[in-house]
């Protein structure tokens, strides 16, 4: 492990220092919005602009990086993201800082690509897998660490946005400077189609969907909560950060169940005990701020698995040929439920108070647990020794899915797509469906 952190150092350090501010903007503006006097509404809008970018910036990002190049394009992007968090700070209105979220969101998404493309070529096959699990950790935990910026300086001053501009501008110095041999030009990706994935599994495209919406909600509206409840700028950080941190320590473990049962069972597991967490959190919130934070620790290493399951539930019922493609496809999915999920938050929050964002979390995750079920009911289940790796995914880019294990299946070694699980019952016990 320390050989694969040291072969990516340059890497980690230039993407780690840049969502240390990234991560921390995020909250900074909904707390800002707050004070500004923004309504919930409106904030969720704003915080939903942001994932529209991100889908625009996964298409239009790899032009640009196979015109001028990895590390000019990262300095390029870099240097708009930065001044797009300084005018968040110069022209505070919602008009404004939408348009502002959607350029960064396009921006953010290319730095992205430019890391996870460079590391496709840094990584022999023997380690695509600890190569990725050491990026994903690197993400959270520097999103983890931003969510403290906030005790620094008031929110409604210059000083923070100052901060994570330049911090924003400090992450593209390693890689500026790295003497690592950039990659070859990036293509832009091919979508399976989303209507043959979703009859080659439809739980694993509703599982991508719901978790972009619960997770974008959180990432966009969890600060407008904390704060609506009552909590201070300690207390917003510990609530962001417990989540997160969550997220990045409980995945492998959480997810290692899934390599050794039906991955259906556990993803139904998962919906309905994060979605008792949400809603356990909504009478915490009366009890005790520990308990609250106690709780959220758990629901993040629940929720942000489901992504990551869902993923890996697709994989199983495609040909090692289709992996990749069906999982940008399902990136696209998450990504449309992403745009969606802090303005739906938002009005909701707007009508009901903050803390109904995790009643509206709890329910769309037992709607998905369900769903779960019904489809347990009509399919019959891949044994768990014939179902793929799990692998930790956490908002990537189509890049990242290239160190997916199953990208290290030799062509000799492909296999057809499995065979429908009615396939193996009985004629007359046969079900119909594939998830």
């Amino acid at each position: 492990m320390i050989t694969v952190v040291t072969s990516i150092s340059s890497l980690l350090l230039g993407i780690g220092t840049l969502l240390v501010g990234v991560g921390f903007l995020g909250t900074l503006l909904g707390v800002r919005a707050g004070i500004e006097g923004f309504s919930e509404q409106v904030t969720g809008l704003v915080m939903s602009a942001y994932f529209a970018g991100y889908i625009l910036g996964t298409w239009a990002c790899p032009s640009l990086i196979r015109r001028v190049g990895h590390i000019r394009a990262f300095t390029a992007m870099a240097a708009v993201a930065s001044v797009c968090v300084t005018a968040h700070a110069l022209w505070v209105h919602p008009l404004v800082w939408a348009a502002l979220r959607v350029i960064s969101g396009a921006c953010l998404v290319g730095l992205y690509i430019v890391i996870e493309s460079w590391l496709n070529v840094l990584a022999p096959n023997q380690k695509r897998g600890k190569m990725l699990s050491v990026y994903m950790m690197t993400t959270l935990l520097a999103m983890a660490g931003g969510q403290y910026l906030i005790l620094v300086a008031d929110p409604a001053a210059f000083m923070p946005f100052g901060i994570i501009a330049m911090l924003v501008s400090l992450g593209l110095v390693p890689v500026a400077l790295t003497r690592v041999l950039q990659p070859q030009p990036v293509e832009t990706p091919a979508v399976v189609g989303i209507g043959h994935l979703f009859r080659v599994s439809p739980l694993g495209v509703a599982g991508a969907f719901v978790t972009g919406f619960v997770l974008s909600a959180f990432w966009g509206m969890g600060a407008v909560f904390a704060q609506g409840i009552g909590l201070d700028a300690a207390g917003i950080a510990a609530y962001m950060s417990a989540t997160i941190l969550g997220g990045a320590l409980l995945q492998w473990p959480v997810g290692h169940l899934s390599d050794r049962f039906d991955r259906r069972s556990v993803l139904t597991l998962f919906c309905f005990v994060a979605g008792g967490l949400s809603l356990a959190g909504w009478f915490l919130v009366d009890v005790s701020t520990v308990a609250l934070l106690v709780a959220s620790f758990f629901y993040g290493g629940v929720a942000f698995a489901l992504y990551s399951l869902s993923v890996a539930h697709v994989n199983d019922h495609v040909s090692h040929a289709e992996v990749l493609e069906a999982t940008r496809g399902l990136l696209l999915i998450y990504g449309v439920g992403a745009a969606l999920g802090p303005a739906g938050a938002g009005l909701l929050m707007e009508m009901l108070g903050a803390r109904s964002l995790l009643a509206a979390i709890a329910g769309v995750l037992g709607l998905l647990g369900l769903f779960a079920v019904y489809r347990m009911r009509t399919g019959a289940p891949i044994p768990a020794a014939a179902q793929g790796e799990f692998v930790s995914l956490v908002r990537t880019t189509p890049e990242a899915v290239e160190l997916l294990p199953e990208a290290e299946v030799e062509p000799e070694l492909d296999l057809p797509a499995p065979p429908p699980e009615s396939a193996v019952e009985p004629e007359a016990l046969r079900p119909t469906g594939t998830d």
